[in-house]
């Protein structure tokens, strides 16, 4: 098995070998909000569309009041419909194409195992670029059982190709609250298989564990996790003395907030809008709540298409940025009167609220870029004096009494991923430094890592980011033994002190 040294004499960690690189609009209207159960509301249960329209069934009852078989017979699953397995295959085939990172740790990593005994439970998105990552883990020598970490997000093709090839997923698009945690809960199989690792996306799936499983904490090896809302989580249980077992924060990885967060967001934004809305952007006034990673990523895209864009902002070292960018920095009580549509990317809570909601003029589009839905005032959206109509998948009119109505997207969840296909390659990035956080710390010596919450090793961010320079032909240059000696460095990395901002 590889040794995995992050520490000693050099910041990096000891790589083994094979990481070395040379170089139908059915109307439906109803005074509360749908009729049908009420969408999960958890921190987590983010929306998502994806990429693959595959669900054709005409059949809505539940998955779990059905006996699920799979080719072999009846096995330990929960998803829509196994026949669809072929045609999320060829899903998946075709984001391999765009995510060379784990395709090529599959080939360096995959004949010394470095997961052999690793048993990971996930909770993230399942789509055909989460498929990927899945299945690497398991090249890579581990046993996986997943579940959805929102209740739209899941490609139900996918979950029945990642099923044929013998993984356990618990999951299908348009789960209810209930049947959320149910899949969460089988997903986790206690009475069958304990988990020893976890990765999160958004923390429900290790504060269900923390909660109703408090002994399978005594096996794990550690959690990664890859959303600010989950991290938040994680850091409040460290800082209260509750954290059981360490903990790696991918959502700060740089490969994490300089690829995903900003050019991800920056090319599905656009996506989501032009599906749901079919709306022209020149000229329309466009409100961006934060102005992080996300939040700028918004901001180029709708500027570059003519919008006219403010932002709202509380840290004043981004809001500088914004203003030296060319966007107006203000509060959105002082504009919402008058603009066309508003986005949130804070991570925050209570942004847009019903006060802001009744000042917005007609048709005004709103939609959360954030990763949970609690950042728009969706309780007071649903109070007895509006009307809700349901015009497309994932668009809903809100009525005032006086005719004036709002375009509200997802239900206020996640934009792009529930309305949108999303970029495979920018997924590469984030994929393989959640691999690389799941094979450190499984193969961490005892010791080197306390029950807290860290950061990747630098060494790692530039692993990850040099797996994808081959595909752009991209040739690094290097360092003499004198620069090196000079910058005080290893010519071979790492190349940034950890306190660097990029």
């Amino acid at each position: 098995m590889a040794k995995w040294d992050s520490c000693g004499s050099s910041p990096a960690f000891k790589q083994p070998h094979w990481t070395q690189i040379p170089f139908t609009d059915q109307k439906q209207e109803f005074n509360r909000p749908p009729t049908r159960t009420v969408r999960s509301m958890s921190q987590s249960s983010t929306d998502s569309f994806a990429s693959v329209h595959s669900d054709t069934s005409d059949d809505e009852s539940s998955p779990r009041d059905k006996l699920q078989k799979s080719t072999k017979g009846p096995s330990d699953f929960c998803i829509k419909n196994i026949s669809q397995a072929d045609f999320g295959r060829k899903e998946i085939e075709m984001a391999e194409r765009e995510m060379p990172a784990l395709m090529n740790l599959r080939k360096r990593a995959g004949g010394e195992k470095p997961l052999a005994g690793a048993k990971v439970v996930g909770c993230t998105h399942i789509t055909a670029q989460t498929a990927v990552l899945i299945e690497t883990l398991v090249a890579l020598g581990a046993q996986c059982r997943w579940a959805a970490c929102n209740i739209f997000s899941t490609q139900n093709a996918v979950a029945a190709a990642l099923v044929k090839a013998g993984i356990s997923v618990f999951a299908w698009r348009g789960e209810s609250e209930d049947e959320f945690w149910w899949c969460i809960d089988h997903c986790v199989g206690t009475e069958t298989w304990q988990p020893n690792m976890i990765l999160d996306d958004g923390g429900d799936l290790t504060d269900w564990i923390y909660k109703k499983y408090p002994e399978l904490f005594k096996n794990l090896k550690g959690v990664v996790e890859e959303s600010i809302t989950g991290v938040y989580r994680l850091y409040q249980l460290s800082k209260a003395g509750r954290l059981s077992v360490p903990a790696m924060n991918v959502n700060d990885s740089v490969t994490k907030q300089k690829f995903d967060n900003l050019y991800f967001c920056k090319e599905s934004v656009l996506e989501g809008l032009k599906r749901t809305t079919d709306i022209m952007f020149g000229g329309k006034q466009v409100v961006v709540c934060g102005y992080g990673e996300v939040g700028k990523g918004c901001c180029a895209a709708l500027k570059a298409l003519g919008a006219i864009v403010y932002v709202t902002e509380v840290d004043p070292i981004c809001a500088l940025q914004a203003c030296m960018d060319g966007f107006r920095v203000i509060k959105l009580s002082e504009i919402v009167r008058h603009i066309d549509m508003v986005i949130t990317c804070t991570g925050n809570k209570n942004v847009v609220m019903r006060e802001h909601l009744d000042k917005m003029k007609n048709g005004c589009i709103v939609c959360n870029m954030g990763h949970s839905s609690s950042e728009i005032d969706l309780a007071g959206l649903r109070s007895s004096d509006l009307k809700w109509v349901h015009v497309r998948p994932r668009v809903d009119h809100v009525i005032w009494p006086d005719g004036k109505r709002i375009v509200l997207l997802a239900e206020g969840r996640l934009l792009n991923l529930s309305c949108s296909t999303v970029p495979s390659f920018v997924l590469s990035i984030t994929a393989a430094t959640q691999a690389m956080a799941l094979i450190e710390l499984y193969n961490a010596p005892e010791g080197r890592y306390n029950k807290d919450v860290y950061l990747l090793p630098k060494k790692m961010d530039e692993y990850v980011a040099s797996l994808h320079l081959p595909i752009f032909d991209a040739h690094l240059t290097e360092l003499s033994d004198d620069q090196a000696k000079y910058m005080g460095i290893s010519k071979h990395g790492p190349f940034k002190p950890n306190y660097y901002r990029y």
